[in-house]
């Protein structure tokens, strides 16, 4: 069984990791920075909104919220988090949605040409 860990403290690694500090993150989400603050420290839950704005940016899964370890299913993504901006973020997300909505795809697939319906 997987160790659990709050979301507020996953979504803390996940920014940490990329170098996005909470102001970014706060403007992509549309919310304030103390927001931000308050959902890693766990005094306010994000909203499923919110959960999935984030897991498209950092191309998660929503089961990497329930696991100590890293995204396992986690893009990586190269770029200096310094000059990125809320436009960035937006097209950053848009193409992990292209590329989960791929991956999908192919499972769907793959299991037709073996007979399986899901």
């Amino acid at each position: 069984m997987k160790e659990q860990i709050s979301i507020g403290e996953k979504i803390r690694q996940l920014r940490e990791k990329s170098k996005i500090s909470q102001k970014q993150i706060a403007e992509y989400l549309g919310v304030d920075q103390s927001r931000v603050s308050k959902i890693e420290n766990n005094e306010r839950k994000p909203s499923l909104e919110l959960i999935e704005k984030i897991s498209l940016l950092f191309s998660c899964s929503s089961d990497c919220y329930e696991s100590k370890g890293g995204c396992e299913s986690q893009l990586q993504l190269a770029f200096r988090a310094h000059e990125v901006n809320h436009e960035d973020f937006e097209a950053i997300s848009a193409i992990n949605r292209i590329v989960f909505n791929l991956r999908d795809m192919k499972k769907l697939l793959g299991g037709a040409k073996r007979g399986i319906v899901t």
